[in-house]
């Protein structure tokens, strides 16, 4: 029984002695430091200085309570009424990889991670244990764990029900109608992630400074996974065109757009800018627009309509099903991958001008790449022609020198563009994409974008 329900009942019990039951019920409030009220409890009376401290001992619980109770109530499902919400964002360069991370909280209590942030996948998932209440974590776990079965918002799917079976790579087992929706995610660069889906909330920091919750939120709880890709993090946010993604659930109540403005891929740690879900983060005034369209329904990819490439202003001989994505062509924006890939007749077109304008300087062996040279000798960025992507209805894209012909060693630079088999997508990676703002509209089916250094 606490303190305060005793004392409650001791008040009550001294009330009705001085005041005998009538047609009408009277209490006589008094004083819980009243000397009456002490006797009875069998304490002595409070010296005026024990007084004061113990309602400063009373006041600062009170308080704390009342801002939990706020910060719960505030911290309930994101308003329609909010702007945006944002999270973090920052080169993996640190870490030897060429991602760029988010530091994301799920679950309740809230547990922290740092996830890959991909436009290419609509799958969110974390390195995850379920039904593992009493597992530890070992030495050998270097990366963090979500324990699953800590979290009071944690709930699986079904592999019985419709939303397994909408949901991407879901497997076919179903052992008993309540057993969990398993998935077996593959990557296009052969990573993949291997767990159950399930439905988490995620706790975000509203454009006013308070915390709110997504709730019902369509997660991976990942109790495998490999690859290159996820060396470093502890897995992957799903930014693609999805019913199901992270953002499609994010920008649901907040306009159909998402924005994100990455640093200098060689950029440290503590240089980092933010990915913003909804509109006012970023100013937009000199942004440029490009259709933007999904390339197929089952597809997350974000595809954009491209009319062809051009260096120092000369259109290159580029057949135009290259940029067709009704021919299996076109071209996709995924920030997930580094390098920018190009399809055979439009690498070949790029490489020939520029390994031309390059070729006087001392060529250096470098795979996967096919030219690279000593950048320390009289290499000046002012003399490499520019590139440019035109965009179909007028908008120009002029990513800069540094984000193609890239620096990839100490002294070395090389032309970074990787070559794929025709018929097939072009891709471009987030090494051109960086110092640009990017905002991806798509209620209004436009992808938007201005040069900036992302402060």
């Amino acid at each position: 029984m606490s303190a305060f329900f005793l004392t409650f009942l001791l008040l009550l019990g001294f009330a009705l002695a001085k005041n005998p039951p009538s047609r009408s019920l009277r209490f006589e409030l008094i004083h819980r430091h009243a000397d009456e009220v002490r006797e009875l409890m069998g304490h002595p009376p409070l010296t005026r200085s024990q007084r004061f401290q113990d309602l400063l001992r009373i006041d600062a619980r009170r308080t704390r309570l009342i801002s939990e109770m706020v910060h719960r109530r505030r911290a309930a499902e994101v308003p329609r009424n909010a702007s945006f919400f944002s999270m973090r964002l920052f080169s993996g360069a640190y870490s030897r990889t060429g991602q760029y991370f988010v530091r994301f909280r799920v679950g309740t209590p809230a547990q922290k991670f740092l996830l890959v942030a991909d436009t290419g996948s609509d799958l969110t998932w974390m390195n995850c244990r379920y039904n593992c209440l009493h597992c530890n974590k070992t030495a050998h776990d270097r990366r963090r764990i979500f324990y699953a079965d800590k979290s009071r918002s944690f709930h699986t799917i079904s592999c019985a029900s419709r939303l397994c079976k909408e949901l991407p790579f879901t497997l076919t087992r179903c052992p008993t109608p309540a057993s969990p929706c398993l998935y077996d995610y593959r990557y296009g660069d052969g990573s993949m992630t291997f767990g159950i889906h399930a439905k988490e909330s995620t706790t975000v920091t509203l454009s006013t400074g308070y915390k709110a919750k997504l709730k019902n939120l369509v997660i991976g709880c990942s109790t495998k996974f490999g690859g290159t890709s996820f060396r470093e993090a502890d897995g992957v946010l799903g930014l693609g065109y999805s019913e199901h993604s992270f953002a499609a659930r994010a920008t649901d109540r907040l306009g159909g757009k998402f924005s994100y403005c990455l640093v200098d891929h060689l950029s440290p740690k503590n240089a980092s800018s933010y990915i913003a879900f909804g509109t006012g983060k970023f100013s937009t005034a000199k942004m440029s627009y490009a259709n933007l369209l999904v390339s197929r329904p089952s597809d997350p990819f974000y595809a954009v309509e491209v009319d062809g490439l051009s260096i120092d202003g000369d259109m290159l001989p580029i057949p135009r099903s290259v940029w067709n994505i009704e021919l299996d062509g076109g071209v996709i924006i995924d920030s997930g991958t580094s390098l920018t890939s190009l399809v055979e007749p439009a690498y070949e077109a790029v490489m020939t001008v520029l390994t031309k304008s390059l070729a006087r300087l001392p060529l250096v062996e470098e795979p996967p790449f096919e030219f690279c040279f000593d950048d320390t000798q009289g290499f000046d960025e002012a003399t490499v022609p520019r590139l440019a992507v035109h965009f179909r209805g007028g908008a120009t894209f002029f990513p800069a020198v540094k984000s193609y012909v890239v620096s990839v060693a100490d002294g070395v630079r090389c032309i970074g563009f990787m070559s794929t088999p025709a018929p097939g997508l072009s891709l471009i990676g987030n090494i051109l994409q960086q110092n640009f703002l990017w905002q991806f509209d798509v209620a209004h089916g436009r992808l938007g974008f201005q040069a900036s250094e992302c402060g």
